[in-house]
């Protein structure tokens, strides 16, 4: 476990923290997970993808429970609630891909999960409204208004679900190794410098 370099990525909504995560993982030649990851949860926990994608990185909500209830046995109800069953298992998953392989994983609190591993390297990428909402819109084929709406409303989402589970604060220079403004350096050049902050910190790449 502690030979393993594990790259997780925290992200503002439409700053390229995806696609600089997947750049990074092929340039390390390791493996990359974002939305891999849920259907990797689903496999090892046997809990519904479906009901794993709407909960992703979103604060727990009473529809979402209700919607959960009539889809697993009524056993449901004297154990966990599904926000704590589906916690875990994304912990356990995170853990168990840190024990066997080197990765980027990007989001899921996967920097706070994985706090105490010696390989961990963890990124906030960040950028300006204007640079986001012009990738969002381009990716969305949306208007400006909604892009906007879209960028407050998926940060405050993320933000939520990292300050619940986690001690520390999303987006905080505090809580991360690095962080990187993507409007001011770019995608291929925010890669690079992850790049070098990873030569520095460990002395060499895996």
């Amino acid at each position: 476990m502690e030979n393993n370099l594990i790259i997780a990525i925290g992200r503002q909504f439409g700053s390229g923290g995806h696609e600089i995560g997947e750049k990074l993982a092929k340039k390390l030649g390791i493996k990359f997970y974002d939305k891999e990851l849920i259907k990797l949860i689903a496999k090892e926990s046997g809990l519904c993808e479906k009901v794993l994608e709407s909960y992703d990185e979103k604060p727990t909500n009473s529809l979402l429970y209700s919607i959960v209830m009539d889809i697993y046995p009524s056993v449901m109800y004297t154990g966990p609630t599904i926000d704590q069953q589906i916690y875990q298992a994304n912990y356990d998953a995170i853990r168990r891909l840190a024990e066997r392989e080197n990765c980027v994983i990007v989001g899921r609190c996967a920097d706070y999960i994985l706090r105490d591993h010696p390989g961990l390297v963890s990124v906030f990428v960040h950028a300006d409204k204007d640079f986001r909402a012009a990738r969002v819109a381009e990716e969305y084929k949306l208007p400006d208004v909604k892009v906007r709406d879209m960028l407050v409303k998926t940060d405050k989402k993320r933000a939520n679900y990292y300050n619940f589970q986690s001690e520390k604060q999303w987006g905080a220079a505090t809580s991360y190794n690095l962080c990187i403004e993507s409007s001011a350096l770019g995608i291929d050049n925010s890669v690079e410098l992850i790049m070098e902050y990873i030569k520095h910190k460990r002395g060499r790449l895996d």
